[in-house]
């Protein structure tokens, strides 16, 4: 049943008529803002790891250790959530909890050290070292794959302006001059609108593509596949029936005995 919801959401994640999808637009912000928010979560990691392994000796670290596992777990949740509401998928449901919940009695330190997930700790830190190095190579990707197309797209515009502004003509030694190809201007124009309009459709497809790849690195399809904390069903017990009658056939045949 599990398998089958989240095959249905990953269809909904999908991106379909990227040129007119509000997702594709929303993933080029999301894909422009990876760069300085791998910059900042690989910053904040670092730096609090080295913070409370040097202030151990002191004591100091070892609670701000628990509070970095804390803020690696608070940055993962919030990239997750973020990309969802970038793809619309649905709110995940509650997640059934793997420790059993502190006593109240007990200090918020040794509440931090039972709610203290090792290998949730390490897959947290991995994937913000991956979120950083994602966040560079998706934005050189995005911003190369746009700039060639919209290159393409305005190329007779630049040409147009820089031979009435600047008499330079940029498409003088062209492609078109080696080969000998005796083009005009209008259709050279032509050509570069159509390969750029193809380029820009290929750059549309590889933003979303990354999207999906950036979905599947940090896990998000993950809590669709949980065991959730579901009530359990109320149970209707149907109501006893008298045993009058059984009682009345039982002294029928009593006194049937007795009047033979």
């Amino acid at each position: 049943m599990k398998a089958v919801e989240a095959t249905n959401v990953a269809k909904v994640g999908k991106v379909n008529w990227a040129l007119f999808n509000p997702k594709t637009y929303a993933t080029m912000l999301y894909l422009l803002l990876s760069l300085p928010l791998g910059i900042i979560y690989l910053t904040l990691a670092i730096t609090g790891l080295a913070l409370s392994i040097a202030l151990t000796p002191v004591f100091i670290g070892i609670p701000m250790f628990f509070g970095m596992a804390k803020l690696l777990n608070g940055i993962v949740s919030f990239e997750q959530s973020l990309i969802r509401h970038i793809l619309r998928l649905p709110v995940p449901p509650a997640a059934v909890p793997n420790h059993v919940q502190a006593e109240a009695g007990q200090n918020w330190f040794m509440r931090m050290v039972k709610g203290f997930d090792g290998e949730l700790f390490f897959r947290n830190l991995m994937l913000v070292i991956l979120r950083f190095i994602t966040g560079i190579v998706f934005f050189a990707v995005m911003v190369t794959a746009l700039a060639l197309g919209i290159g393409f797209i305005a190329l007779p515009v630049v040409h147009i302006v820089l031979m009435n502004e600047m008499k330079l003509d940029i498409l003088e030694n062209t492609l078109f001059t080696y080969f000998h190809i005796d083009w005009t201007y209008n259709q050279q124009y032509l050509l570069s609108e159509g390969i750029g309009l193809v380029l820009f459709w290929v750059a549309l497809r590889v933003v979303n593509g990354l999207m999906q790849v950036q979905r599947r690195i940090m896990y998000v399809d993950e809590a669709y596949l949980q065991p959730t904390s579901e009530p359990a069903p109320a149970q209707f017990h149907a109501p006893v029936q008298p045993q009058y009658e059984e009682f009345m056939d039982e002294q029928h045949g009593q006194e049937k005995l007795w009047l033979a």
